[in-house]
């Protein structure tokens, strides 16, 4: 039995040694044949590949996949999947934030049956106040919206068997969110908690724009409530417009009450232009992904490979 470790990459220099030293140590206390699969982000400018490309040479069980430009994590996790030759691979970030000595723990419960297990992030004050609570909240909403329930501090570090990743590369879509596909595809899954270790080197690849289109990439690509929930917003507007006029006409006729107020005609005309540019934007992100989807382009574009 075989288990890929796949890896993405972006300026991790100070942490590939380190991980790559724990993953090895890990290894030889499980007993398993391994793969250390790096997929490295084209915009990476330190020398994570060089670093990489070093290990090969000494270590036949690593292999190195280099992308032409920054695909996006999510995409580097599929060339993984791609890529990957395991009985099951298990997916993690570089810096070390997810702890390798709970891989033993992850295959275990694998060997108990499961397809796939997931982890799931216990923070215990560790986060700011903003992404703890935003996280949260967010999770929330995606189940809500999409019915697939995730659980909040659900991360990329899981195991998944080949049966799943068969089926997972045979899907098409361009943008996908993975942590919703995976509970999406079915498969029978646990969850293991954990507490992430602290980051030695470098900081994280995500900020508030990107943690935005994280989660509208979420939503929108397993939801079209979003879409019925404007239209019912449309409804209620119109049909409050429409008592509205019933009233100012009542008013005008037959009690001779002039209607006034400028300020809240102001107030309405610009609610009403700020719900009209939210549709627009929410029908955009939908006509958005079709267009993407439409083209047929691949996912990502190799520059090399190494290892292999």
């Amino acid at each position: 039995m075989k288990i890929s470790i796949i890896l993405p990459v972006l300026n991790e220099e100070g942490n590939i040694r380190p991980v790559y030293e724990k993953l090895c140590d890990v290894f030889s206390q499980v007993g398993y044949d391994y793969e250390l699969l790096f997929v490295v982000d084209g915009d990476s400018s330190d020398r994570s590949e060089e670093l990489i490309t070093d290990i090969i040479v000494k270590d036949k069980n690593v292999r190195l996949v280099v992308f032409t430009r920054n695909f996006g994590h999510m995409t580097a996790l599929i060339a993984g999947f791609n890529y990957c030759t395991g009985d099951a691979a298990i997916t993690m970030d570089c810096d070390l934030q997810h702890p390798p000595d709970l891989i033993p723990e992850l295959i275990r419960r694998w060997q108990e049956g499961y397809s796939i297990v997931n982890t799931i992030r216990e923070d215990k004050n560790q986060r700011s106040i903003f992404k703890k609570y935003t996280s949260r909240y967010f999770y929330r909403i995606f189940s809500w919206l999409s019915e697939i329930p995730l659980e909040s501090g659900s991360a990329d570090f899981r195991l998944i068997d080949h049966t799943v990743l068969d089926k997972i590369n045979k899907l098409e879509e361009h943008d996908i969110f993975l942590r919703g596909m995976i509970h999406w595809l079915g498969f029978n899954s646990t969850s293991v908690a954990y507490t992430p270790n602290n980051r030695e080197y470098g900081h994280s690849k995500y900020n508030v724009r990107k943690l935005l289109q994280f989660a509208i990439n979420g939503i929108t690509s397993f939801s079209i409530k979003p879409l019925k929930l404007v239209t019912f917003m449309g409804f209620v507007i119109s049909v409050s417009t429409f008592i509205y006029l019933i009233f100012t006409i009542y008013y005008a006729l037959f009690l001779k009450i002039e209607v006034s107020g400028w300020a809240s005609l102001m107030i309405c005309v610009l609610f009403l232009g700020g719900i009209q540019l939210i549709s627009i934007g929410i029908l955009g992100e939908y006509v958005g992904k079709i267009f993407i989807e439409t083209k047929k382009r691949p996912r990502y574009v190799i520059r090399h490979t190494k290892g292999f």
